[in-house]
């Protein structure tokens, strides 16, 4: 049976770009080893903050190869396979060369909204032909459908390679309900760095992190608290970033963490359209509240 491994602190991994909109591996070879040396437990690749529905198909082999590289297994790698074609996902998933990877990260399907049982047969459907663990992956807003926790529990039950979910429902009750009835192999992730504190507190394993990408050593160290059962500093360390948490977002994802990292001189402020940087006014908020942090 297999067992969830992606714990801690596991980072929504951003794909940084030159100025000319180039893949800017030299940026990407800065952000791994910040990553590496910051306490960063695990990576999530090619998803939503990687910026992937940009990407072409060879930018997402290049990367995958030189992430992997450069990783050299010294923490896990969640890589993302996901659509709203079953089918699709399906091959996708049987002809990639999934050497060097660690589990899948796989969305509901967006914009068809199946049902509760199309969601549960689409699932399936990856289970039986994934050769990795899955992370299964929860976010209404940007899919327009709610996996219900029932759901989620009787994927987990009845497939033993699905080990976990990234839950970013905002809906605690819904956490509470996965967390109390789920098996003991499956996990829940948090998929919202603002909930992240609540959700480790009621029994989560860990986060996938947006703010971690510029933020991985203090947004690791709260996690470590709570693990330890130390609440309290966790908590000051949740309030600090409590602005930064809606400012990373005002403007979509990963507008806010890209020019964060810009603030940190780590990467040029470049995003592929249809999304755009930050607004200035957003970016000055952001780099005052930087300095106030002394990061």
């Amino acid at each position: 049976m297999a067992h969830n491994i992606f714990k801690g602190l596991g980072i929504a991994f951003i794909t940084p770009f030159t100025l000319e909109g180039k893949v800017d591996y030299k940026s990407l070879r800065r952000l791994l080893d910040y990553q590496l040396t910051n306490g960063a437990d695990f990576l999530c690749i090619l998803a939503t903050t990687g910026e992937a529905p940009c990407l072409t198909k060879e930018e997402k082999e290049e990367l995958t190869l030189f992430i992997k590289g450069v990783v050299g297994g010294r923490i896990p790698i969640l890589k993302y396979c996901g659509g709203n074609n079953t089918a699709a996902v399906v091959d996708e998933i049987k002809t990639t060369d999934w050497t060097g990877i660690d589990g899948i990260l796989s969305i509901c399907p967006y914009y068809n909204k199946p049902s509760q049982d199309g969601l549960y047969q689409h699932f399936k459907a990856i289970a039986e032909v994934s050769p990795l663990p899955i992370v299964l992956y929860n976010v209404p807003g940007r899919t327009g459908i709610n996996m219900k926790a029932e759901t989620t529990v009787k994927l987990a039950k009845d497939f033993s390679n699905i080990v976990a979910i990234k839950e970013a429902s905002g809906s605690l009750e819904q956490v509470d309900e996965i967390i109390k009835n789920k098996p003991d192999n499956f996990d829940v992730i948090s998929g919202d760095d603002a909930l992240t504190f609540s959700m480790i507190a009621s029994g989560a394993a860990g986060v996938i992190s947006v703010i971690g990408n510029a933020l991985p050593k203090e947004f690791s160290r709260m996690i470590r608290l709570e693990f330890n059962g130390e609440y309290e500093p966790a908590r000051k360390i949740h309030h600090m970033f409590t602005e930064l948490y809606s400012l990373l977002f005002v403007d979509g994802n990963p507008a806010g963490c890209k020019a964060l990292l810009n603030d940190m001189g780590m990467i040029e402020n470049v995003l592929r359209l249809p999304l755009v940087p930050t607004t200035i006014t957003t970016k000055q908020k952001m780099a005052e509240i930087l300095k106030e942090l002394r990061i």
